[in-house]
């Protein structure tokens, strides 16, 4: 059986008509007792058989329940009435119901149909040989077909993309299901795939408590076979709970939960999940050689949970708690979350006014790396605040600001502190006659610490017991931006051109090494010198480490536009008074005249861009700092990629104490070298993507992967591939692989491995 039942034009007419009403009535069931209304071309009354007839175009209401046809024959005596010719029939929850005859009885809520046709919500369609009406609550079909899919136009005989076809379909309204027995799943009308049994929600329904579609893997690697079996339990109408129970092979089962629910004033996500991890343990080394042992064997578990809640327009308070018991159990059953370096917890309550935000929020960190983060490094804030506040211009023309960041941290190992910061900035922006752009800046940085164990990490200083120091630089910038402005032909079209040099001058008090390197070091672990923090007052991110000293800061920007093309060129360099030797190696302001930065975007078509950026030392020529990226394609390819390049690998500075008098971990002066390439193609309804990352510094694969799917208005499908080579929590050479299948109005059912 193909899906076809043959409707005239004034079906679809119906159809048309009707279709704007699914899944939106909310009708009452059949009664006896509400009243039937009707309109009709003619009516007919026979006295001796008791039978009321209806002709021409043929309404009749109950309630939500419409019924039209073109002759309607009711006998008050059987209370039976007979529909012939163009019937549809709509019901309270907006399905609708086509067929050429149907029989109705017990005020319609009884009925038997002939060849029958019913639209369903979200594009839901399903038509049988026969149906019986049930109480007006389920409808029987027999030898049923049902799809998502568009019906062709031209050839409405010809098989959707995808179909059920089934021996009966039970459709269940007052449950809101629908029941499929013995039955095929077609692709082009050809039978792929049996069930003897299949339920579905209907389509009309956004939320229903009932089994989701499990989840097979074949070959996990630490789990082996398993599979998850969800059960989805919609609670009301602000709140649902899933169970997904976990079996696998080769380790214990899992149970996990997820309650979300979402209110006037706020919302509240709850995930977690307990298990018997089984899984034989044993141990490895990180990069620097030492011994990891591995600690999630037995009970194991995890709780994810993120709320927020508005006290009033200003003022809102949340927290997202994510806590596992270990990093191996989380690696072991592929917890979301694993891979990253750790799992970050806090409290916060924040406010926004006009010009002003503030927020006090207390964080925690637990590790998930294991091979470069020990738990009893990570701190606990206890709390943090945050102000911000940005005022209007005043009556000198400038606009004040004024930022604090304070806080309590505490280490199991390593430095403890207390800081109270404030930073105070008045910027003056003018212009003159000849076309300069002057920016006018009096500027304050601020700190008081109490801290105690500095000659631990992360400062290793030599000062132990408790230690109080502080700092603060003024500091006056003045800016001036001279852009020169004009048009340009280039063959037929016309452009523009800026030519804009830049040139600062920073005047601020020196102190050795940054102002106050006795104090803890908690938000400017690295200094960034390129071409986005040239004119930057403070190259560090934070201010517990501050560029003091007077320098010059030189820049000369370009840029020419025409037909939305586009070159824009920047480069620049530092003049210092006073050389911090604090710095790290390759900061490129190491000597008085400091490397020089550049920055080039260049899109000479719509069909490609690049953005490359670099430094460049200019006694030697080396290249310190490098990197860029480009796209480019047409219409169905795409391809990209980027390259990186820096003489070391600064992730790893802290790895141990780097003040000693060998320096750095030999893994910090390592060079970088990574290259990236990625490619893309659609044709039609079909999608492919790959991608790979190699470090050619080390002369190993990092990562790579790639997909390929296709997708229509009732279908989709997926395959998803990746490779990662680095180790995490001693797991490396890692293999994912992910088939996915997606039936509109049916779920989506994927295999993993």
């Amino acid at each position: 059986m193909s899906f076809f039942i043959d409707q005239n034009a004034f079906a679809q007419q119906q159809m048309q008509i009707a279709t704007s009403n699914i899944g939106k009535s909310n009708g009452a069931p059949f009664t006896g007792k509400d009243p039937i209304t009707f309109q009709a071309d003619n009516v007919s009354y026979n006295a001796k058989t008791g039978e009321v007839t209806w002709t021409g175009d043929v309404h009749i209401w109950q309630n939500d329940h419409v019924l039209r046809a073109d002759k309607v024959t009711y006998n008050r005596t059987t209370n039976i009435a007979n529909a012939d010719g163009n019937v549809s029939m709509v019901e309270p929850d907006g399905e609708i119901l086509f067929t050429q005859h149907v029989q109705l009885g017990e005020n319609m809520r009884e009925g038997v149909m002939d060849q029958v046709y019913a639209l369903l919500a979200d594009n839901g369609k399903l038509a049988a040989n026969g149906a019986r009406r049930t109480g007006g609550k389920v409808h029987d079909f027999s030898r049923s077909v049902y799809t998502a899919c568009p019906i062709c136009e031209k050839d409405p005989k010809k098989a959707p993309f995808w179909q059920l076809r089934s021996y009966q379909a039970i459709r269940d309204m007052e449950n809101q299901r629908i029941d499929f027995s013995d039955t095929f799943i077609d692709f082009f009308g050809v039978p792929v795939f049996y069930m003897p049994f299949f339920s579905i929600v209907d389509p009309s329904v956004k939320r229903k408590s009932g089994l989701l579609i499990p989840s097979i893997n074949f070959s996990g690697k630490y789990m082996g076979a398993y599979t998850t079996i969800p059960y989805y339990w919609a609670m009301n109408k602000w709140s649902d709970l899933t169970f997904i129970p976990l079996f696998a092979t080769k380790t214990g089962p899992q149970l996990s939960a997820i309650y979300r629910a979402r209110f006037n004033q706020g919302m509240l996500r709850v995930e977690g999940g307990v298990a018997d991890d089984t899984v034989n343990k044993g141990s490895w080394k990180n990069a620097v050689g030492d011994t990891i042992y591995n600690n999630g064997n037995g009970a194991q578990g995890y709780l994810f949970l993120k709320t927020e809640w508005a006290l009033n327009q200003n003022w809102r308070y949340g927290a997202n708690i994510n806590v596992a018991t270990s990093a191996d159990y989380m690696r072991d059953y592929r917890i979301n979350g694993y891979g990253q370096d750790t799992l970050g917890s806090n409290l916060y309550l924040e406010g926004f006014g006009e010009g002003a935000y503030s927020k006090i929020t207390m964080q925690g960190y637990q590790g998930l790396n294991r091979g470069v983060i020990n738990d009893s490094d990570l701190p606990f804030v206890l709390p943090r605040y945050t102000y911000s506040f940005l005022g209007q211009p005043d009556a000198l023309g400038g606009r004040f600001s004024f930022n604090t960041t304070d806080f309590v941290i505490y280490r199991p190992t390593g430095a403890s502190d207390q800081r109270g910061q404030a930073t105070l900035n008045w910027d003056r922006p003018f212009d003159t006659d000849f076309g300069q752009k002057w920016l006018v800046t009096l500027h304050v940085d601020s700190n008081i610490y109490r801290a105690t164990d500095l000659n631990e990490m992360p400062l290793y200083l030599n000062k132990r017991g408790t230690n109080v120091s502080g700092q603060a630089l003024p500091t006056l910038a003045v800016k001036m931006n001279w852009p020169f402005l004009r048009e340009f032909k280039l063959g037929d079209s016309s452009g523009t051109q800026i030519i804009e040099p830049i040139v600062q001058l920073i005047a601020a008090p020196h102190a050795k090494g940054g102002r106050n390197w006795a104090m803890p070091n908690e938000d400017s672990l690295a200094y960034e010198f390129s071409d986005t923090t040239l004119f930057a007052l403070n190259r560090y991110q934070g201010t517990d480490r501050l560029d003091g000293g007077a320098r010059a800061n030189v820049g000369i920007h370009s840029n020419w536009s025409w037909n939305g093309h586009q070159v824009d060129f920047l480069a620049g360099q530092s003049y210092l008074e006073h050389v911090n030797k604090n710095l790290p190696q390759n900061s490129g302001v190491s000597r008085h005249m400091s490397d020089v930065v550049a920055r080039l975007r260049f899109s000479p078509t719509q069909f490609f861009s690049t953005t490359v950026r670099g430094r460049v030392d200019p006694y030697s020529g080396d290249i310190t700092y490098g990197e860029g990226v480009f796209n480019a394609g047409f219409r169905h390819f795409g391809i990209n990629g980027g390259y990186l390049y820096e003489p070391i690998t600064p992730y790893y500075y802290y790895f141990g104490n780097p003040f000693t008098k060998n320096g750095p971990s030999y893994l910090y002066k390592e060079r970088t070298s990574e290259l990236t390439l990625g490619a893309s193609t659609d044709w039609d309804h079909w999608h492919a993507s790959a991608f790979g990352r190699r470090s050619l510094s080390r002369k190993e694969n990092v990562a790579m992967g790639g997909s390929a799917g296709y997708k229509n208005d009732c279908f989709s499908m997926d395959v998803i591939y990746l490779k990662q080579y680095t180790m995490i929590n001693g797991e490396d050479n890692v293999d994912t692989i992910l088939f996915m299948l997606t039936f509109k109005t049916l779920g989506t059912f994927g295999i993993n491995g």
